[in-house]
């Protein structure tokens, strides 16, 4: 049997490495469009910053390693211009034709830049590629520009501008919306903007860049503009061949990255999960997931039958050595979704004082008619990453408060505290209930 996968990064060879562990007879190809594959997308920042020095770095695995290990032929520069399922088989621009039995999409996502006038000036710049961190980072070098402007406070925006600050530039992050990290969620957003305020970056929300101008956007004089907002998944190829887009605006897809054409399946960037709060269809790109529905699409399309649970938007940035983390619903997302939410938010120590403890915050959300856990965050130095994945684990498992407040979490001194601030979250929670 022949599969075929549309994509040669985390999503494509994720599910293109499951399929050959369960069956070593299938003929897989792996067409991907850039030049280079298995790159590790999330350290483009810290290319840019200079804390990664050379950008083969970032290349975890070549072509040739999964020809020679795994069995698999990967392509570059191998761009699919069309679909068809009727005849199963895939287009190349090169006008080659490939048969597939099964197929899965993974044609990941991008920066649509097209509503910003000017964006296609040299000093514009997107950040999702190892060619736009290069690029980046050789104008950085070359111009030595004195201010930027990142268009978008989201992860990728953050991350951009804690890079691009550390690089000497004065810098301005421009958000339309009132809130950054696409949460609705004005304690964490004030969080934000003062920890980069306390580094020299600038915070405008309500900003909405319509056009660069040579020199400056939105009246903010600047020598470089990065775009970090308006990442839309890549869905013409599939639309076009009959797979039906969801209403994110992605690929839907079902519990086992199946979509409606038998035998075709989407994982990554382009495709829509389940929230596992809600039950309902959302878009949330992130790495974590393109691995995971990866994974799944691989199996399925192999032959097994498994399923993908959904996601929780379980994630974390670091702004300049501090960590924001989130997962589920905001208070108002809740609120928006339905619930009758109820919130508390706390601070408190990672370590117990004598022991170098570092302050964090804590916010837990909860339905008060079920008492069920719908979200959190986290915000601190230290250990942000392993509370937030414990409040992820409880949204996975439908806790109530009641039973996340008796955790039995580890207790030493050199790593937490005797009464970890989650569960003096919890606490506080169950008193606001």
């Amino acid at each position: 049997m022949s599969l075929v996968v549309i994509g040669g990064v985390a999503a494509g060879l994720s599910a293109a490495a499951r399929a050959r562990r369960i069956d070593a007879t299938l003929d897989i190809v792996v067409l991907e469009k850039g030049p280079v594959v298995s790159c590790g997308a999330c350290g483009l920042p810290y290319f840019v910053e200079g804390r990664i020095a050379e950008a083969e770095q970032l290349i975890a695995h070549t072509p040739e390693y999964f020809r020679r290990e795994r069995n698999i032929q990967v392509r570059t520069g191998a761009c699919v211009t069309s679909i068809s399922h009727a005849r199963r088989e895939v287009a190349l621009e090169s006008g080659e034709r490939l048969r597939y039995e099964r197929l899965v999409i993974a044609t990941g996502a991008r920066c649509d830049t097209s509503g910003i006038a000017g964006a296609g000036a040299p000093h514009v710049f997107t950040l999702h590629t190892l060619d736009d961190a290069q690029r980046m980072r050789r104008f950085l070098r070359e111009k030595r520009p004195a201010a930027a402007v990142v268009i978008g406070g989201g992860y990728i925006g953050l991350e951009a501008a804690d890079a691009l600050r550390r690089n000497g530039l004065r810098v301005t992050v421009l958000e339309r919306s009132a809130n950054v990290l696409l949460r609705d969620d004005p304690p964490l957003t004030a969080a934000v903007r003062e920890q980069l305020e306390c580094h020299g970056v600038e915070l405008r929300c309500g900003v909405e860049a319509r056009e660069i101008a040579p020199g400056s956007v939105a009246d903010v004089a600047c020598g470089m503009v990065v775009i970090a907002a308006g990442f839309k998944p890549n869905v013409e190829l599939a639309s076009e061949a009959g797979v039906e887009i969801g209403r994110t605006g992605a690929i839907r897809t079902g519990e086992h990255m199946e979509t409606n054409l038998s035998g075709v399946y989407a994982a990554g960037d382009c495709a829509e999960v389940t929230h596992v709060v809600t039950g309902r269809p959302v878009y949330i790109p992130l790495g974590t997931t393109a691995n995971k529905t990866g994974r799944i699409a691989g199996a399925n399309a192999a032959g097994k039958r498994e399923r993908f649970g959904g996601v929780a938007g379980t994630s974390i940035v670091s702004v300049f050595g501090m960590g924001f983390a989130v997962t589920g619903l905001s208070a108002a997302q809740a609120r928006a979704e339905g619930f009758s939410p109820a919130a508390a938010r706390i601070e408190g120590y990672s370590r117990p004082g004598y022991f170098g403890g570092r302050p964090v915050t804590v916010e837990l959300i909860a339905d008060r008619a079920t008492r069920r856990l719908l979200g959190g965050s986290v915000i601190g130095e230290d250990g942000a990453a392993g509370r937030i994945g414990v409040i992820a684990a409880a949204l996975q498992s439908r806790m109530r408060v009641e039973d996340f407040e008796q955790l039995d979490l580890a207790y030493s001194p050199p790593f937490a505290p005797v009464w970890d601030p989650l569960l003096i979250a919890a606490r506080q929670l169950l008193k606001e209930l």
